[in-house]
């Protein structure tokens, strides 16, 4: 049986009850997003998807917009009022300072050339405005296995995990550790605002003996090899 991201949450819950303190990386990007975010701000979605994080903002982003290079996915969108539009996050079609949140989800790993859509970023924001970010970590666990069985990816994701194939997207791992991401911010004149690294033991919880095995390894390995990295970097008022 696949590893569905309901059996996912059901790990995650029993992870938070045996940590305290701890937090799915998800609701911890919901929640900067939140502190960060203020009335009348004009927010982009870079890589939107099929909804995600706007549609658990909801009505707390006044002037939302969402933008993603797959076509479909923007069809798909369960949002049908967004404005939205077929782009990628290395050409967004906006006007230079016109932007004052950021977000991606999921997109960082998935850049070939991050320095290309890191300018367009602190192009289109305005000063004083934020990128805000969630992405895997290169160094977790699951992301080395990933990286070794990169020519099978598209096979196995849809078999471990019940993702559609369509939905697997290729990685390159190039904006994906602190050291990568302060370096393209450096390199386009944003600066450090928040990071974190977040472990989330329930990626090869396959059998309640591995998510154990998993549970224990997240406690001893260092935070830099934690599943998730969360951020935000800001471009200078």
């Amino acid at each position: 049986m696949p590893l569905s991201l309901d059996k996912q949450n059901a790990y995650r819950a029993r992870y938070a009850r045996l940590t305290p303190g701890w937090r799915p990386v998800t609701e911890q990007y919901e929640a900067l997003i939140r502190d960060l975010l203020k009335p009348g701000w004009r927010v982009l979605d870079l890589g939107c998807g099929r909804g995600g994080v706007l549609e658990q903002l909801g009505a707390a982003i006044d002037r939302p917009l969402g933008m993603d290079s797959d076509h479909g996915s923007l069809v798909e969108h369960r949002l049908p009022d967004l404005p939205r539009a077929v782009a990628a996050s290395d050409t967004i079609p906006l006007c230079a300072a016109s932007v004052d949140l950021v977000l991606s989800s999921w997109v960082l790993e998935h850049l070939a050339e991050p320095a290309r859509s890191f300018r367009e970023v602190a192009r289109v924001l305005r000063p004083g405005g934020l990128f805000v970010f969630i992405a895997p970590g290169a160094n977790s666990p699951a992301a080395l296995i990933n990286r070794a069985l990169h020519p099978l990816q598209r096979r196995l994701v849809p078999l471990l995990y019940g993702r559609a194939e369509a939905d697997a997207f290729p990685v390159a791992y190039r904006a994906n550790t602190r050291r990568q991401l302060d370096a393209l911010a450096r390199q386009t004149g944003l600066v450090p605002h928040t990071f974190r690294h977040v472990e989330d033991p329930t990626y090869f919880a396959f059998h309640p003996l591995l998510f154990r095995l998993n549970v224990m390894l997240a406690r001893t390995l260092p935070r830099a090899m934690a599943e998730h990295i969360l951020g935000a970097y800001g471009k200078p008022a």
